[in-house]
């Protein structure tokens, strides 16, 4: 299986915080995850780019059932390290149709009116996410709903974060705002300040109440794996942190830790995990 630098550069180039935060994986652990994220990556980048790539994106969709359901390589590594992996860790392959299909909804659903709109999209690009990180970790499938909402909360975080890139693009991925809210833009925030902090904060303890849930299924991780997944999490919980003492902020720039706090907060991670495991041998040998 041949892995080039760009699928790392994709990587690196789509998310700060897993990039950064999955330098804590064993090495091997971690190429896995890069060929995981490279192809979710380039799908969802096709339905991103501006003006979005419609015509990219469904040959990029149809060059990977192709190679998936006649076992030929698509002469693509992305696709072909993908699809290595999906065979290798058994991931179910309706999990990569659901990821598709919420990446086909970008081309076609501005707004999202309801909960159950949200979490529909929110469990083809996100908890799917979960259910192949667990399989590449080798994790219980008993921790399955945990790792679940583990990436229900971190999609959600992005999408209160990123409220004023999506009104850029017309989009709307929180339900329900109040009528003077409906576009949930810059304008309308102004106009209503009050009203706009108060809903906010109130999308911040939905993503509380998951990301509470979700860290439930950390004993089920290995120090190891732990590290990596824990410290992206704190990342996305200081991101909430930032957004609630100040719901505006979201106008004014992209929340988002610096290289140096997800480093720094990895290895703090990492000496109290290693501690952690340490003091459970320590136990049994008594």
């Amino acid at each position: 299986m041949m892995r080039t630098n760009a699928q790392k550069a994709i990587f690196k180039r789509g998310s700060k915080t897993y990039y950064n935060s999955s330098l804590f994986f064993p090495r091997k652990v971690w190429q896995d995850v890069t060929d995981l994220y490279a192809f979710v990556r380039t799908a969802d980048d096709y339905v991103d780019a501006v003006p979005q790539d419609s015509a990219g994106f469904h040959n990029f969709c149809s060059r990977y059932r192709k190679a998936w359901n006649s076992g030929n390589p698509a002469a693509d590594t992305v696709i072909d390290n993908f699809i290595s992996l999906q065979k290798r860790k058994q991931f179910d392959p309706a999990w990569t149709e659901s990821f598709l299909h919420s990446m086909e909804l970008d081309l076609t659903r501005k707004t999202c009116e309801t909960i159950d709109e949200t979490l529909e999209y929110i469990y083809g690009s996100a908890e799917v996410i979960g259910l192949y990180m667990n399989r590449v970790m080798g994790i219980s499938e008993k921790a399955d709903f945990l790792a679940m909402r583990l990436g229900r909360s971190m999609q959600y975080i992005n999408f209160i974060r990123d409220i004023d890139e999506d009104a850029a693009f017309g989009r709307r991925y929180l339900p329900d705002p109040p009528p003077e809210l409906t576009q949930l833009n810059h304008d309308s925030a102004r106009r209503h300040p009050a009203l706009f902090n108060s809903y906010i904060r109130d999308q911040l303890k939905r993503y509380q109440t998951w990301q509470n849930e979700a860290e439930q299924g950390y004993r089920y991780l290995p120090y190891r794996y732990r590290v990596p997944v824990k410290t992206a999490a704190d990342m996305y919980n200081w991101t909430a942190k930032v957004i609630r003492n100040n719901p505006a902020v979201v106008f004014q720039r992209k929340v988002k830790p610096a290289k140096s706090r997800i480093i720094l907060c990895g290895l703090q991670n990492l000496l109290t995990a290693a501690g952690t495991s340490l003091s459970r041998e320590q136990r049994k040998a008594l």
